[in-house]
């Protein structure tokens, strides 16, 4: 496994790897949801790339930025137990260079849920995302599911640039009890590890609500709102029922502007940490 901390040692050992190349990033603090995207890389690609980079762009004023966990040496030994070629692993100076000013905006996509929640966020994400996308020229790049308006908003900004990368999405990976494995999951205390399954729950009753027949946008919102309130750690910041591709909310999931399904999403705060987690819903 080769290790590149440069944009000139990252192009320098990318051209020597066959293609196509599977590409997953990361900000370090790996788990089995980072894996799972790993083997499919694995499993599709000639080679696999992997990145360690804590991206100080897409974190907010207050946010945890200088608390995200960290901890290379471990990152380092699981992705070459998992057999990647190249891992990319800069500087914040090496990916922003000192005078850097240019940015990506991919408009109303990243206004809205996190967006509206983390202003500016998606910003510094999809400006990473095509800086790496340049620097490591993956045939495929494979994002979790779990961070669904993500995944959304990676999808505008390769079909509007037309970046040559297929964007894979892979299903989230959950513990025993539903919760969405995240790194940030590390910060609670055991008590809000408790708590937290609150998130899948309320997810899983908008699903057997939709399975029922219900399809009504509001009445699957307050579905997810009335769960949260039973939790007395959970504070809900948002609960969404919104078209998978423009994220506009859905008056019903049936309808004709739910084309491309649903996406239902919720941002929860407990005491150490916040936490979303997402489904999508067919229409008809």
């Amino acid at each position: 496994m080769r290790i590149a901390r440069t944009r000139l040692e990252v192009g320098s050992a990318r051209r020597t790897l066959p293609e196509p190349l599977g590409l997953v990033l990361t900000m370090g603090a790996l788990h089995e949801g980072h894996d799972s995207l790993l083997r499919r890389a694995a499993a599709e690609c000639e080679s696999i790339a992997a990145t360690i980079f804590v991206n100080p762009t897409q974190f907010g004023r207050g946010e945890d930025f200088g608390h995200y966990p960290r901890d290379e040496a471990a990152d380092l030994s699981r992705l070459e137990a998992l057999g990647v070629d190249l891992v990319f692993a800069p500087s914040t100076q090496e990916v922003y260079p000192a005078g850097f000013a240019t940015t990506v905006d991919v408009g109303p996509l990243g206004e809205r849920l996190e967006g509206a929640a983390r202003p500016g966020h998606f910003r510094g994400v999809a400006t990473v995302v095509t800086i790496l996308f340049d620097l490591l020229g993956p045939g495929r790049a494979f994002f979790g599911q779990k961070d669904g308006q993500q995944t959304i908003v990676i999808r505008r900004l390769v079909r509007d640039l037309g970046l040559p990368v297929e964007v894979v999405v892979c299903p989230t990976i959950r513990e025993p009890d539903g919760l969405a494995i995240s790194s940030r999951n590390r910060f609670l205390s055991a008590e809000e590890r408790a708590a937290a399954p609150v998130l899948s729950r309320a997810l899983a009753r908008v699903r057997e609500a939709y399975e029922r027949g219900e399809q009504n946008g509001d009445r699957l919102r307050e579905l997810m709102r009335t769960t949260v309130a039973e939790e007395d750690l959970a504070a809900l910041d948002y609960a969404s029922v919104a078209d998978a591709r423009s994220l506009d909310e859905l008056d019903s999931v049936g309808g004709a502007a739910a084309a491309d399904g649903a996406l239902v999403s919720l941002a929860v705060r407990l005491p150490s940490a916040r936490l979303i987690d997402c489904l999508y819903l067919e229409s008809g």
